[in-house]
């Protein structure tokens, strides 16, 4: 397999303090690969600077062989890296197909835009059930899996999920895992981070444990998800 993207020795900071400290890994075309880790550990800031958000201070960043580093948030879109970032950030006044409209901002292929946002209610069918709803109006499930189908209108190569199951109940969490999985089947390649680490770690090709801005240990999902040391601290057994 070769390596979509690829982050060697990456360093962000917040002011002076160190927040992501030299990691390193990457992510083969067609895997899902998860970061797990107490709050904290740099998760969430490492796809915020992967998504083109934050500015690293040191490392490098390559996306489908091209460097990242310099390039701007709207253009790594365009690249085909997407990013449903932590708390949905959806657009609570517009309708959910105003929302998936949003997503393909970038595009300009009417009849594509038409096919992915029918695509999106394939994967999602409550969403073309209320598609002229406004999105606040929907539960938090509902609008991960708007956020979740907002980003794929990119037609990303990577998507970077961010927290997909916080806050949900364990059904709708089930079925957002059950979506990663089928989209990984259609194609798209999986950056997930995910406060779940049994959900996660169970569905990753490749997981990385993040503490404090550092990876701590990198295996397979199945490899990480036996590690005793693991299974005590993310998975709270004795």
């Amino acid at each position: 397999m070769t390596a979509l993207l690829e982050v060697e020795d990456l360093r962000v900071a917040y002011g002076k303090i160190e927040a992501v400290k030299g990691i390193s890994f990457s992510v083969e075309e067609g895997q899902i690969v998860t970061l797990i880790g107490t709050n904290g550990a740099g998760k969430t800031t490492t796809l915020r600077t992967l998504s083109g958000l934050l500015k690293p201070v040191g490392g490098r960043v390559s996306f489908n062989g091209k460097a990242l580093t310099r390039v701007p948030a709207h253009r790594i879109v365009a690249l085909g890296l997407a990013h449903s970032p932590e708390g949905r950030h959806i657009f609570p006044r517009l309708t959910i197909e105003q929302n998936l409209q949003l997503g393909a901002f970038l595009r300009k292929d009417a009849a594509g835009i038409t096919k992915d946002i029918q695509r999106a209610y394939d994967l999602f069918p409550i969403l073309g059930e209320r598609r002229k709803q406004a999105a606040g109006t929907l539960s938090g499930g509902e609008q991960q899996m708007l956020a979740m189908g907002r980003a794929l209108m990119s037609q990303p190569k990577l998507l970077m999920l961010d927290e997909p199951s916080m806050g949900l109940s364990p059904i709708m969490m089930q079925k957002i895992m059950t979506t990663i999985v089928e989209l990984k089947s259609q194609g798209t390649t999986i950056l997930l981070v995910e406060q779940n680490a049994q959900a996660a770690l169970s569905l990753a090709d490749q997981a990385h444990v993040m503490e404090i801005g550092t990876i701590k240990l990198s295996g397979t999902g199945q490899d990480l998800l036996h590690d005793e040391g693991v299974r005590k601290t993310y998975l709270g057994e004795d």
